[in-house]
């Protein structure tokens, strides 16, 4: 089977020949899966393993176009199914996973344990306990859970997880290794998959401060999905970072449009502001710090990181940053989240220096 070739020895390029079918055709499978399980169930024609799976569709709408209205929706659905059966692994598990998207990860890991206890499927609640401890920073516990959980079932899905698992701890050369593994055992047609394996892979690279390695993988994801919202919006900022300012914000307009994230408008705003297009970056700092204000009342937990960097970026408000960043850290401690609070106790430092002067 054809591997990604390295792009540091191709010039930037991977070389990708695996075949699947177009994003465009994926994604329009994928709202077909979503329309006939909406219809079956407004006939009373699902069970519970069918209405997880409707949740889990849903779920990954929002996070491929960028929905946040999706993500809501599905964790809405999945709390109503624990609660309509309450004693099924498989609803104790969707509801787990929809908890996790909004970092409610305590009760996340409860709805694991007492599914676990009620026979649920071990290496589906391992993969899903080690997301969760990956999550928040317990990155030691987190390998535990997903090596047990390859070694009782290593396919695509176990083995992305690990190599992403590897990747956020900094084992780089254990991750590239299982990233490639992953991309090996990858049966099937869809380039969703795929394009999110890319993106995990291109997340490792610029942690590591690579920018041409992580915009190739990143251009890799966006080619098989170019829909793929989180891969547009990173490109945009690394293309920012290069100094490709027309093309970083020709990338962020439709997702301003087509998304109710305010992560595209806050980095069209950051990203105008730094080239002296003022009245414009203007206007979308207001739409994105409308927008954080709304998320962070509903759900303080998932967005006071992204809040953070906001307002220490284009919302220019360093306490407000600082608030949101030590929020972040009580719910996830990781290197991230405590690099977050150090810059934003910087900045505030800062700025009362500069006031005293």
């Amino acid at each position: 089977m054809t591997r990604c070739s390295d792009p540091a020895a191709t010039g930037g390029v991977i070389d990708d020949e695996l075949p699947t079918t177009t994003g465009a055709l994926a994604l329009a499978n994928l709202q077909a899966q979503i329309d006939g399980q909406q219809r079956m169930a407004l006939a009373g024609g699902l069970d519970v393993g069918d209405r997880a799976e409707l949740i889990e569709l849903v779920a990954l709408r929002g996070h491929i176009l960028g929905r946040i209205a999706d993500c809501e929706w599905a964790q809405a659905r999945a709390e109503q199914l624990a609660h309509d059966h309450p004693a099924d692994g498989v609803a104790l598990i969707a509801r787990a996973r929809a908890r996790a998207t909004f970092h409610r990860f305590t009760d996340a890991l409860g709805d694991l344990d007492e599914a676990r206890r009620l026979g649920a499927d071990p290496p589906v609640v391992d993969a899903e306990h080690a997301a969760i401890l990956q999550a928040v920073g317990r990155y030691d516990e987190a390998l535990t859970f997903m090596w047990e959980a390859v070694k009782r079932r290593a396919d695509f899905a176990s083995v992305a997880a690990l190599a992403s698992l590897c990747a956020e701890s900094g084992d780089v050369a254990t991750a590239e290794h299982l990233f490639d593994e992953s991309r090996d055992r990858y049966r099937g047609v869809s380039p969703i998959p795929l394009a999110q394996l890319y993106f995990r892979r291109a997340m490792m690279w610029l942690a590591q401060g690579n920018l041409p390695r992580g915009h190739s993988w990143l251009s890799a994801a966006h080619r098989r999905l170019p829909a793929y919202a989180p891969a547009r919006g990173h490109l945009a900022e690394v293309e920012a970072a290069l100094g490709e300012t027309d093309s970083a914000v020709a990338r962020l307009h439709p997702l301003t449009i087509s998304s109710d994230d305010p992560d595209y408008p806050a980095q069209l705003a950051r990203i105008l502001s730094e080239v002296g297009r003022a009245e414009e970056a203007r206007e979308w700092r207001a739409h994105a710090a409308a927008r954080y204000n709304e998320l962070v009342a509903r759900h303080p937990g998932a967005f006071a990181d992204h809040a953070a960097e906001f307002w220490l970026n284009a919302g220019a408000d360093p306490h407000r940053a600082l608030q949101l960043a030590r929020k972040n850290l009580e719910v996830r401690q990781t290197p991230r989240a405590h690099e977050l609070l150090s810059r934003a106790t910087r900045a505030v430092d800062g700025a009362r220096a500069g006031d005293r002067r």
